[in-house]
């Protein structure tokens, strides 16, 4: 029986009813896309011709904005495919490597964040040591340490999918490739594909939330102990920056982890827009929030501006 062989393809969703307004919808997303490259891409530029930025710190942004630019590229020009081409189908194959990249990518994002606040952390309680244990070469280390540990960690998502029946179905819940939106369609016992995919969450985005909420708790501590508000106040404000960045990554991603698991019966609108959120606002906020809070960053803009 086809149906219960893996499908050349599957359909990607579509929002009932809106259509007609799909290259409206393809010019917005077209134009969140320019953003967030160019953000990105300015990033990069600045940390890599500015000799003062060349820090841990803007080492770890430059990997952030790196991530950025490889998860957007990644889905959204498929999806822009999509809503003007109408090219609905996406090839077995190219959406479990879609659906690889995207996991893989987050999770390095997500180790890249919690190097970061542990930056903040020897910056704040140790900053005569901060020199000495966050060096070029550590700082080198660590990104190559979340890459390894992303792919090791998710690389066996696809695989656990290769082998699945799939049932006559083949629509998806978004315009690109999730591990859990593919394993509903399969029509077989998903269980190992379920707890292995909750192990490799909770033991790489749980845990890397868990610590970063401990680095915090630390740096309140240290900066309690301060004698004046001002000073409280001052060196407070470098995290800033960073907690409003690990916002903005984990609040689209408990939100769609959400409606994954809750919102079975929500609106088409809803899956779409929250996969929407997740892939693209990260990647345009993260240059911008640094942008604002980095003065040598506005200096550099002002300057090539």
């Amino acid at each position: 029986n086809s149906s219960d062989l893996s499908p050349s393809s599957f359909i990607l969703a579509s929002i009932p009813g809106l259509e007609a307004a799909h290259s409206w919808i393809a010019m917005l997303l077209c134009s969140v896309y320019i953003l967030a490259v160019t953000g990105n891409c300015a990033v990069l530029f600045i940390v890599k011709t500015e000799p003062s930025l060349h820090a841990p710190m803007y080492f770890f942004l430059c990997m952030l904005a790196a991530i950025d630019l490889a998860l957007s590229t990644s889905t959204v020009p498929r999806v822009l495919s999509f809503y003007w081409f109408n090219t609905r189908e996406i090839s077995f194959g190219a959406c479990l490597v879609q659906m690889f990249l995207i996991h893989t990518l987050s999770a390095i994002e997500s180790t890249v964040l919690l190097a970061m606040a542990v930056d903040r952390y020897v910056a704040i309680c140790h900053p005569l040591r901060h020199a000495a244990i966050l060096t070029n070469a550590a700082t080198a280390k660590i990104g190559l340490v979340a890459m390894a540990r992303g792919v090791l960690f998710f690389l066996p998502l696809p695989l656990l999918l290769l082998p699945l029946p799939f049932c006559s179905s083949r629509v998806l819940s978004h315009s690109f490739c999730l591990h859990q939106d593919v394993m509903n369609l399969a029509c077989a016992n998903t269980t190992p594909s379920v707890v292995y995919g909750l192990t490799a969450i909770l033991l790489v985005m749980g845990l890397d939330a868990i610590l970063i909420c401990l680095s915090y708790v630390l740096i309140l501590k240290a900066v309690l102990r301060l004698a004046s508000w001002k000073e409280r106040l001052k060196v407070f404000s470098t995290c800033v920056a960073h907690i409003c960045v690990v916002l903005a990554f984990y609040v689209p991603l408990i939100g769609l982890s959400v409606v994954h698991r809750f919102g079975k019966d929500l609106a088409p609108l809803v899956h779409i827009t929250m996969g929407n959120i997740y892939i693209l606002v990260p990647a345009v906020l993260n240059p911008i929030i640094y942008g604002v809070r980095t003065k040598q960053i506005q200096r550099r803009i002002l300057n090539l501006i």
